[in-house]
């Protein structure tokens, strides 16, 4: 198999493509919930006939395919990464994780570029109804893109529909529909792409209470609002939903990172779930013996057991329990340690090894045996790589606790606003404009929602590790032969283009804000 690389390479690596995906997610949510708006309002200019409601659609257009076009830029070299910096990676896993990107290439983006065309540009060339088709195939070819990007993503999570062949040493595809349909793509997919919906209503929310601030296009203002308030409870809701949907699934399949979620050490049965806690910044592995935080954190009692199997009595493992093993999973088999499937992970490497060889040599029958034993240990394959029961362990465990939690605070305060905002612009809309300091929070509540998105983007990345494909590939493993200066080098390029292309879209958005719904066109 590959040889394992420098550190300071690996790092480099994941500190590049986090940064290059962390800025596209700048881009995307904003996109998939300014998108769904959007349409929203169109579909009211057509079903009334009020040229007020495609004057609101067309405001709102224009910051979208601004927002559209820089996020299409980050997203391609986001993807050429794949190849540049992760090589072994692509090389054991692009028969799979191809597969969905190039679907979302093909159908999903062309998609996107034949029916953008048509929703910019055909205001007087298509008939209302033709045009608020396009509208809606935007962004539904906008979503259908996240989706596929998305079904890539948890087979990382949670690697599906497919086979090991010793012959190429690579993961080949059986069943597309298995990946296509996983319960954890599913629900990343619902999940990702609703709290989306929920920025693109703090955005137009924050947008519009500034207008109502400075007492401009009050009838473009109210209007937005009113879309966005509801569209946003209805999206926050429906994110807590499919929150605990996401809970459950990493329960089932990646209990380390809900134990790091929690701060979680030492499990039990009805385990309770932190409402707040501050982590001990002295400890710095799971076996130093120091405490997990500073005082007792305040706990709802058998909040996670019931959350993560739906029983306050079910056992949550925590850190040390993982790698100690011998507690009861949910399909009722004994956890192994991580000295026994560390053992697993080397006889399969091993088997690999040899299979190789009795294939050179042209012995089939003695291939056939190390090829049984590799394929019955494949699925501890990734252990075989890791030293010690520390690598286990994400490498940032406070930081995936704290971005845990500010998701959920967050998420919880985005309910309550729009809660009152709903109340307020359908039966006090008075009350609103008295209350200018409301209106204020709205208006910087929109960098919160990307705050938001971050973490829980943080939480899903950086949770799992060490690994690149969940107990099979870790990232050692994956990185690509090149010089750790040359990664180095295209960091700090890309960050410094991002950063151009970030400010850029601030000002081009700020000034058509400035200028107001009268001059979209």
């Amino acid at each position: 198999m590959m040889e394992l690389l420098s550190t300071s390479l690996i790092d480099w690596s994941r500190a590049q493509f986090a940064m290059t995906a962390m800025y596209h997610w700048l881009f995307v949510p904003l996109t998939l919930g300014l998108g769904i708006i959007m349409a929203i309002m169109e579909t009211m200019y057509v079903r009334t006939g009020n040229e007020q409601w495609k004057k609101t659609a067309k405001f709102w257009m224009t910051i979208f395919g601004i927002n559209f076009a820089i996020g299409v830029a980050t997203g391609l070299i986001l993807e050429f990464q794949f190849g540049t910096n992760w090589s072994n990676y692509s090389t054991v896993v692009g028969d799979i994780f191809g597969a969905p990107l190039a679907i979302e290439a093909i159908v999903a983006f062309f998609m996107e570029a034949t029916f953008i065309s048509i929703m910019f540009f055909g205001w007087k060339r298509v008939s209302k109804k033709a045009h608020l088709a396009a509208t809606w195939l935007t962004i539904t070819g906008a979503t259908i893109s996240a989706l596929w990007i998305l079904v890539a993503n948890a087979w990382m999570q949670f690697p599906v529909g497919m086979e090991f062949n010793p012959e190429t040493s690579r993961n080949e595809m059986v069943d597309f529909w298995a990946i296509a349909l996983s319960p954890v793509a599913i629900n990343k997919f619902f999940h990702t792409v609703i709290s989306s919906w929920i920025l693109g209503s703090l955005f137009v929310v924050g947008v519009s209470a500034w207008y109502m601030l400075k007492k401009r296009n009050m009838e473009f203002a109210r209007q937005s609002m009113k879309v966005a308030t509801v569209f946003g409870l209805i999206a926050s809701l429906l994110t807590l939903y499919t929150g605990h949907g996401s809970a459950v699934q990493v329960a089932e399949k990646q209990p380390m990172k809900l134990a790091v979620m929690e701060g979680l050490y030492e499990g039990g049965t009805n385990e309770g779930l932190v409402i707040f806690g501050i982590p001990n910044p002295d400890k710095e592995s799971y076996d130093d013996g120091k405490d997990a935080f500073l005082f007792p954190p305040i706990k709802f009692p058998g909040g996670l057991s019931l959350i993560a199997f739906y029983d306050t009595e079910a056992f949550v493992p925590g850190i040390n329990d993982i790698i100690k093993g011998g507690y009861l999973l949910p399909d009722s088999t004994i956890a192994l340690s991580f000295e026994e499937r560390q053992a697993k992970g080397k006889i399969a490497i091993d088997a690999l090894r040899d299979y190789r060889k009795a294939k050179n040599e042209g012995n089939n029958p003695l291939a056939e045996q190390h090829k049984e034993t590799l394929l019955a240990n494949y699925a501890h394959f990734g252990y075989g790589y890791l030293q010690n029961p520390g690598q286990m362990v994400p490498d940032l465990v406070k930081t995936v606790y704290w971005t845990f939690h500010i998701m959920v605070y967050l998420g919880g305060y985005f309910i309550a606003l729009f809660l009152a905002l709903t109340f307020l612009i359908y039966r006090k809309e008075e009350w609103l404009f008295k209350w200018k300091w409301l209106l204020w929070i709205c208006v910087f509540t929109i960098p919160l929602g990307y705050i938001a998105g971050q973490a829980g983007w943080m939480v899903a990345e950086i949770g799992r590790q060490p690994w690149a494909i969940q107990d099979i590939l870790p990232l050692q493993a994956s990185v690509s032969a090149i010089s750790s200066q040359s990664v180095i080098t295209t960091f700090f390029v890309f960050l410094a283009l991002f950063t151009a292309l970030l400010i850029a879209e601030i000002r081009i958005m700020l000034n058509q804000i400035r200028k107001g719904p009268e001059d979209a066109h």
